[in-house]
């Protein structure tokens, strides 16, 4: 993998949990998933220094290396010192409606929906889920459309595309 920077989560206990999690979620959810590209990639445990530094259970596991749509994570249990903030988010972009709920649904259960497209997942992890004709309505050159669309969209939880195009094509 050529990817210069991975996303490194920080969870009290539950990173290989929270990995598979994340990988059941993309293999189920996403049409464009395959089984090479969406993965647990490796696992590694604490050993005597680590174990000792980070307060964790020798043998337990430290970090879970994971691949999502070919993108690399790596989950870290490193204790309840940190816990995930909206100030970061991970953005799905979906190709149609049926994606857009299928990882709403999976995504949000346990977890909390937000505004706009954005929810916390049962671990705390902000993510937001968008169709990619959100983007493209959003880059419309008549301002006017564009702005329709921002209003309708400032409007939703879960986005629904019907509702864009219906503020997309309204005069």
């Amino acid at each position: 993998m050529d990817q210069k920077i991975t996303p490194f989560l920080w969870f009290d206990d539950q990173a290989e949990e929270a990995a598979a999690f994340y990988v059941s979620v993309f293999t189920s959810a996403s049409r464009s998933a395959t089984k090479d590209d969406t993965r647990i990639v490796d696992v590694t445990r604490y050993g005597p220094a680590g174990a000792d530094a980070a307060g964790r259970p020798e043998g337990s596991v430290m970090t879970v290396a994971f691949r999502l749509e070919g993108e690399e994570f790596v989950a870290l249990n490193g204790g309840p010192e940190f816990t995930f903030t909206e100030a970061v988010s991970l953005m799905v972009e979906c190709q149609d409606q049926q994606e857009v709920d299928a990882f709403w649904t999976k995504l949000s259960e346990g977890g909390e929906e937000g505004p706009c497209g954005w929810l916390k997942d049962r671990y705390g992890l902000s993510w937001q889920v968008v169709p990619s004709a959100l983007n493209e309505m959003l880059h419309d050159p008549d301002p006017a459309k564009a702005e329709r669309v921002m209003a309708a969209m400032l409007g939703m939880k879960k986005i629904e595309v019907d509702g864009l195009r219906h503020a997309y094509g309204a005069a």
